[in-house]
C-alpha cells in the first residue's frame, strides 16, 4: 500500500507557474507509475499525464502538452508536476494517483491509490 499527499496548490494569476508535490508514504514512488488528474467543478475527472516508473513521461491532455512536466525525487519519495503558463481553465482540484501495473494509464480506474487533491485556482 501507499498513501499519497498532494500539496502546492493555491491561487495564482494567469501566466504564472506552479509546482505541485505528491509525497508518498508506506511505499516508494519508484515502484509505481504515477498519474496526475484534475477535476473542475461540474466536470469529469480529466487525465493529464503519467510518469512511468521507468522515467518516461506520457502526457495526453492536449490542454497541458508543452506546459506540464513531471520530475521525481526518489530520495524524498516525491513526484513534482510543474505547470507553466497557467490559464483560468486550469482551475481544478489536482490529484496524484499510483498505478501498480497497466499499459494504458489514461483511465482513472487503472490507479489503485489516490491522494486527497489540492486546489489550484487561476485568476484572469
Amino acid at each position: 500500500q501507499v498513501q499519497l499527499v498532494e500539496s502546492g496548490g493555491g491561487l495564482v494569476q494567469a501566466g504564472a507557474s506552479l509546482r505541485l508535490s505528491c509525497t508518498a508514504s508506506g511505499n516508494t514512488v519508484s515502484g509505481f507509475d504515477m498519474g496526475w488528474f484534475r477535476q473542475a467543478p461540474g466536470k469529469e475527472r480529466e487525465f493529464l499525464a503519467t510518469a512511468r516508473r521507468s522515467g518516461a513521461l506520457e502526457v495526453y491532455a492536449r490542454s497541458v502538452v508543452g506546459r506540464f512536466t513531471i520530475s521525481r525525487d526518489n530520495a524524498k519519495n516525491t513526484v513534482y508536476p510543474q505547470m507553466n503558463n497557467l490559464a483560468p481553465e486550469d482551475t481544478a482540484v489536482y490529484y496524484c494517483a499510483a498505478a501498480e501495473t497497466g499499459l494504458d494509464l489514461r483511465p482513472a480506474n487503472q490507479y489503485t491509490y489516490w491522494g486527497q487533491g489540492t486546489q489550484v485556482t487561476v485568476s484572469s
